[in-house]
């Protein structure tokens, strides 16, 4: 028994750290030293090049429920891959060091933290909501995100097939 749920651990460590290494560092983390403008011209071209939206996150490493949000996601593999499948996150800071103000400017004012924005991979906005959404009794639920994902993942074969036409 031991053997199996070790097997588990080790594998589900190792798609971590092979996720969190493919991806870009401003999907990783709220770092108040990085230029939130240019984070995003850089998830604007991701996102057109591999046909996802954006999922800005605001947050900051003062913010208990962008923690509890970033545990979740690590314990729940099969979203946190969905979630970066699905779009290109773009973690943005918001804290006294830096409000990003410059960069949020363009969108409509948070209501809490964390807080997403969802836009085409050209940057368009599409939804501004606080993470709530996603809580049944206090806790992230698995059957919320997924029901987001259906919503608002671009579907590929669709595109695809618009691409052909």
């Amino acid at each position: 028994m031991k053997k199996p749920v070790l097997s588990l651990l080790f594998f589900l460590f190792f798609i971590s750290t092979a996720l969190a290494e493919a991806l870009p560092e401003y999907s990783l983390t709220y770092d108040p030293k990085r230029n939130a403008l240019q984070d995003g011209r850089d998830a604007i071209k991701l996102a057109s090049a591999t046909n996802r939206r954006i999922f800005i996150k605001l947050g900051g490493d003062w913010c208990k429920w962008c923690h509890i949000l970033d545990r979740f996601l690590n314990t729940h593999q099969d979203i946190k891959s969905q979630l970066y499948d699905s779009f290109v996150v773009l973690k943005v800071n918001v804290s006294d060091e830096n409000d990003n103000s410059e960069f949020l400017k363009v969108f409509p004012p948070s209501n809490g933290y964390p807080h997403m924005y969802i836009t085409e991979s050209n940057g368009k906005l599409l939804l501004s909501n606080d993470m709530t959404q996603f809580l049944v009794n206090g806790k992230y639920s698995k059957k919320k995100f997924n029901a987001f994902f259906k919503r608002w993942r671009l579907n590929k074969a669709v595109i695809a097939k618009e691409q052909r036409d």
